[in-house]
């Protein structure tokens, strides 16, 4: 009998490195942008190693634990092949980039957790306006895989100030390669007047967008705490030499209001902005003046989806819900969560996008025509009860070709089926038990395929309390019934701060699942191993 079991287990290994080999020779995936796409669908359609049988066993945990310097706002890069030329590990590497709240940014080999390069982008800001800690690179960079480039935005303490500067560094040495654009901008108020972009009052927390050539950020403020201040900006560069475009947005225009306060601020809870094939550039604004008069959607464009053009300077379209001045009232942010634009669908209207906020309303909309807004209506495909979210929408398509769409509102993943026959509409066919979290509501999710079979939902959850801050990994089988099956739970880091928002997104690619927390990246796959056998520390 120990003999048998001794035999099958050389096989399940065996198997396993198949798997692994097999995933190699039919190339490996890069995430080279936030939630795998421009569209931000998180799916990675190409996983070919890990599949809810081999999830759900004993052989998959936690591979390397990476210490880092600080805590990690944004999501991981990945880039297979990657030549390093500089350093102590200097050749070819598979390489997980992370940036953290001290403005370092590290190359990390992915397949066996060795730090192989460390870059200082300057000092960070100390509690800027006293709102959270100290603050550095929150926002996920974008990598351009043509020319090795990857676009960062890091906050540092200058002699005149808080200053953010956009980068454009080398993947493989982490080098500049051009000189470091300082972020700057300027627009017209609606007397006339000239407003300047000030880095004190103004956070970058969306993650950078690379699209049409150029490099888009969103701004919003330090939790609310300028108001007067802090206004909503998009800004863009030329992707190469960090040019700044001729024109920008600034989402409220307007020269006064009732209380001096103005934001419509681009913040999203660090979800990406959005591109559709056009190139326009979509994003969700938050509040702005808590009277609820300020609202016009020309100059103050607050508590609103909204679509501009490449070059920044035309506003095309926008979707504001017809309760837009009780969100204002209430602070209850349209903009807490991100907007996701869905891939082409069958039918007569086959560009759609997604969105949901704090009021937990999730709209369906014609991303042609988003529907404006109206006191009587929301003119949308659909709208339906989701869930309170700081947190942003994934998308797969499953077995039956069908497209599904995952909110990951209040505390549970939702699957949602999507119907394109008549009228475009969702329908709710499963969800998840409760993946915990203490921290506003809603998190964030992935999603891993191989085509449209062996769909996982990857989450992760935020810290439980004050004395409780662990981060968990949670994989859920999507086509396990209207109660979803959890696969896999496992803590996966830990946050710093809980009065923070821990607005983490987890990675998949190549086999492995990358979480970036405080102080450390966790990598997890399979281990051929029990998982408590499975933990090796690597990297300083």
């Amino acid at each position: 009998m120990q003999l048998s079991r001794s035999f099958g287990m050389h096989i399940f290994l065996f198997a396993l490195l198949i798997l692994h080999f097999a995933a190699l020779a039919a190339g490996q995936v890069s995430v080279s942008t936030y939630h795998y796409d421009n569209y931000r669908t998180g799916w990675n359609q190409n996983e070919t190693v890990l599949t809810p049988a081999n999830v759900g066993s004993s052989s998959f945990g936690m591979l390397y634990n990476v210490t880092l310097d600080d805590r990690v706002d944004a999501q991981p890069l990945v880039i297979p092949g990657v030549n390093i030329t500089s350093g102590n590990y200097q050749g070819q590497h598979d390489v997980v980039y992370v940036v953290t709240a001290n403005n370092s940014v590290y190359a990390i080999d992915a397949k066996n957790g060795t730090v192989l390069l460390r870059s200082s982008l300057g000092l960070p800001v100390r509690a800027p306006l006293a709102c959270s800690g100290h603050v550095g690179i929150t926002s996920t960079p974008v990598i351009d895989t043509t020319s090795s480039t990857m676009y960062v935005i890091a906050y540092t303490t200058d002699k005149s100030g808080p200053t953010y500067r956009i980068h454009a560094i080398d993947l493989g040495s982490l080098a500049d390669k051009v000189t470091p654009q300082i972020v700057t901008g300027s627009h017209a108020l609606g007397d006339g007047s000239s407003f300047a972009f000030n880095a004190a009052y103004q956070r970058q927390r969306p993650a950078l967008l690379l699209a049409n050539g150029n490099v888009y950020a969103g701004f919003g403020s330090f939790c609310d705490f300028a108001p007067s201040l802090s206004r909503g900006w998009l800004l863009g560069w030329a992707a190469g030499s960090l040019t700044p475009l001729a024109a920008n947005q600034i989402l409220d225009n307007q020269a006064s209001s009732p209380n001096s306060y103005f934001l419509s601020s681009i913040w999203m809870s660090g979800y990406g902005l959005a591109s559709d094939d056009s190139g326009n550039i979509l994003f969700v604004t938050g509040n702005s003046d808590p009277s609820g008069t300020t609202y016009d959607g020309v100059s103050n464009i607050q508590e609103s989806v909204v679509k501009v053009s490449p070059d920044l300077s035309t506003l095309l379209d926008l979707f504001t819900p017809s309760n837009e001045a009780a969100l204002d009232e209430l602070d209850m942010d349209f903009g807490s969560g991100g907007v996701m634009v869905l891939p082409d669908q069958p039918g007569t209207t086959p560009h759609l996008a997604v969105a949901v906020g704090k009021i937990g309303s999730m709209f369906l909309m014609n991303e042609d025509h988003l529907g404006g807004f109206s006191t009587i209506k929301n003119n949308v495909l659909g709208t339906y009860s989701a869930g309170p979210c700081w947190c942003g929408p994934s998308y797969f398509v499953d077995a039956d070709g069908a497209a599904r769409v995952v909110s990951s509102t209040g505390r549970a993943v939702k699957i949602w089926k999507l119907s394109t026959s008549r009228a475009p509409s969702l329908s709710r066919i499963a969800s998840s038990p409760a993946i915990g979290g203490g921290q506003d509501p809603g998190f964030f999710t992935t999603v891993s395929s191989n085509g449209a079979s062996n769909a996982i939902v990857w989450a992760l959850s935020h810290p439980t309390s004050s004395t409780q801050l662990a981060i968990n990994l949670v994989a859920i089988a999507p086509d396990s019934g209207s109660t979803l099956s959890v696969l896999f739970t496992s803590p996966a880091g830990a946050w710093g701060a809980f009065k923070g928002n821990a607005n983490l997104v987890p990675v998949v690619a190549n086999g492995e699942v990358f979480v970036a927390s405080y102080k450390q990246l966790q990598i997890f796959g399979l281990t051929g191993s029990p998982r408590k056998k499975a933990v090796a520390p690597r990297g300083k």
